[in-house]
């Protein structure tokens, strides 16, 4: 059984729709597949609506903003109640086109992109984020690629980044729990986070009721891999793997990282809502 935990679509940053999204992960030889937008999970029943045709099971999901330091750490949550995490994702989405308005501002002064422009690769103002300034960059002829951009203008420690001003991870976790929502800390060694937790902060997040960490990610090293696994060993939580599917926006693919059976029971067992089938 093939179980990618972390996808994109075009309701956040992702270019494939959610319909597509379900298309793709067929292709791709999935039997499950997570659609984790950031911040929202509006993608849901279009993806729902695919699961029949393209015989592909849909976790319900999103990945959450939380602010840690000076820079962001992303929370999964699975099969949380919708109306019971609302509040959170809808205070998060006003924030994002707060924040991004004011790197653009910065990246307007010594590259050729507008708010416009950046919207333009959003469509949805609530959703923008750092990758739709990277596809404006692009467009603009300013870098070859998403990666690129992220390599250099958009990266935590250029002078153009702005921290997003939202919950710390403790209280997202706090909240995905209190909406009947499996909670998952996503690719919690990624070298470009600006500060990554330590384990006695990943301890904190266990305490408050995470289930899970992301070990198998492409933006882990082996060695992080294996600490992610001893660590989750330690605090008595489950270990996750998934793609982080992005589409044509980041060259990784559906299948890359999966989630073992046993661990896809337990998700289910703990969230308020069903696996679609």
């Amino acid at each position: 059984m093939r179980i990618d935990l972390h996808a994109h679509s075009t309701r956040s940053d992702g270019t494939d729709t959610p319909a597509e999204l379900m298309a793709a992960a067929a292709t791709a030889g999935l039997d499950v597949v997570a659609l984790t937008d950031h911040d929202t999970d509006r993608g849901w029943d279009e993806a729902a609506g695919a699961v029949q045709s393209t015989g592909v099971s849909l976790v319900r999901g999103a990945e959450v903003t939380s602010s840690w330091q000076g820079g962001s750490q992303h929370i999964l949550s699975y099969l949380h109640e919708p109306a019971r995490l609302a509040p959170l994702l809808a205070e998060n989405r006003l924030r994002r086109p707060r924040r991004a308005r004011a790197m653009v501002e910065r990246l307007s002064e010594d590259f050729p992109i507008t708010w416009e422009d950046v919207l333009a690769q959003a469509g949805d103002p609530s959703t923008v984020g750092r990758p739709h300034m990277a596809d404006a960059l692009v467009a603009a002829g300013s870098y070859p690629d998403r990666n690129a951009a992220f390599a250099a203008a958009l990266k935590k420690s250029a002078r153009y980044y702005v921290d997003i001003a939202v919950r710390t991870p403790v209280e997202v976790v706090e909240a995905i729990v209190a909406a009947g929502g499996v909670a998952v800390l996503a690719h919690p060694f990624m070298a470009r986070r600006a500060a990554p937790l330590s384990d006695a902060e990943i301890g904190e997040l266990a305490e408050a009721g995470l289930f899970a960490l992301e070990a198998d990610h492409r933006d882990h090293t082996p060695a992080q891999r294996e600490r992610a696994r001893a660590l989750a060993g330690q605090l008595g939580v489950a270990v996750t793997g998934s793609s982080d599917y992005h589409g044509t926006g980041k060259p990784n693919r559906l299948g890359e990282g999966l989630t073992s059976p046993d661990v896809l029971e337990a998700v289910e067992s703990a969230g308020h809502l069903p696996v679609l089938r």
